[in-house]
């Protein structure tokens, strides 16, 4: 692939991190809807309108994967989100995710181990201040303490950062395999959550249209489009660039939230901003300082 169609795909990554950013938001507006339904809600809308758009363009024969592909996806989609449900239930919130976001320096770890990916100095030194970032963001500036009767969530949140980096770097490797294929995962993803659910959950739907239009927001972008996107990004983009990026998820998230008057700017939200953005621009500094002259040789 050319240098061009590398940034290409790099950039429709990257739009991934942008819906994720809204996760928060239209979360938020969701109301009291049980995790493991409004994981059936979204995945089946956004896997439904996908089988449509492959209907109408008469590509469903995309859908014909080996089945390891099919348990690659859906795995590696249902298989996260089980974890990371099953992590903040059973330990608390802010240690669960702080374990569950090292999935982006994960991502840049691994990628080492991807043909033709060279891990430098400044990928690693990018990712760890946008970690740095995420941590102050997550915790407000204050102590943490894991508590010792929560180990099947810490467990199950380390499980799950591993499910989602192992996915995208791994995809690398399939990377013969279309991205439509991604609408079959989303609606197995689908299936298996809702069968979750029923085991696990009582049912509580959404109570007003405004939870129901959050709802099909979320479907469409962060727990839709998203997955897409992200499929393209880490099959031909750089994947340094966008595990070292993901952290800004969480800060667009923080702030979506304080512009909606779900929060406040605090200084160490601020601190965050500067730590995560100056990580992202130290790992992408390749790609952002790259001559024109090389950019045209490419």
């Amino acid at each position: 692939m050319t240098e061009t169609g590398r940034l290409k795909a790099t950039g429709i990554g990257l739009s991934a991190v942008l819906m994720w950013a809204t996760l928060g938001l239209f979360g938020a507006g969701s109301g009291n809807v049980p995790p493991f339904l409004l994981n059936t809600l979204c995945f089946g809308f956004s896997g439904l309108l996908a089988l449509a758009w492959l209907l109408v363009t008469g590509k469903t024969r995309l859908l014909r994967q080996p089945i390891g592909v099919w348990a690659f996806g859906t795995f590696g989609l249902f298989g996260f989100h089980f974890f990371y449900f099953t992590a903040i239930r059973n330990a608390p919130p802010v240690e669960a995710n702080l374990i569950n976001y090292t999935w982006p320096l994960l991502i840049v770890l691994f990628s080492a181990l991807l043909p033709g990916e060279k891990l430098r100095l400044h990928h690693i030194l990018g990712t760890v201040l946008g970690l740095a970032g995420a941590v102050l963001l997550i915790t407000g500036g204050e102590g943490v303490e894991f508590a010792g009767g929560s180990m099947l969530g810490y467990g199950a949140a380390v499980a799950s950062c591993l499910f989602w980096s192992s996915y995208s770097v791994l995809s690398r490797r399939l990377g013969a395999v279309p991205t439509e294929a991604v609408a079959g995962f989303c609606l197995m993803t689908a299936l298996l959550s809702g069968v979750c659910h029923l085991l696990l959950e009582e049912t509580v739907w959404p109570a007003a249209p405004l939870q129901w239009a959050s709802v099909l927001a979320l479907a469409a972008f962060p727990v839709g489009l998203a997955f897409f996107t992200w499929d393209i990004g880490v099959k031909r983009g750089d994947i340094q660039v966008l595990g070292a990026a993901a952290y800004s998820a969480p800060l667009l998230s923080t702030l979506l939230l304080i512009a909606f008057g779900f929060g406040a700017l605090t200084l160490s939200v601020g601190i965050a901003c500067l730590a995560i953005t100056l990580g992202a621009v130290i790992a992408a500094k390749d790609m952002i300082f790259r001559s024109p002259a090389k950019r045209a040789k490419s």
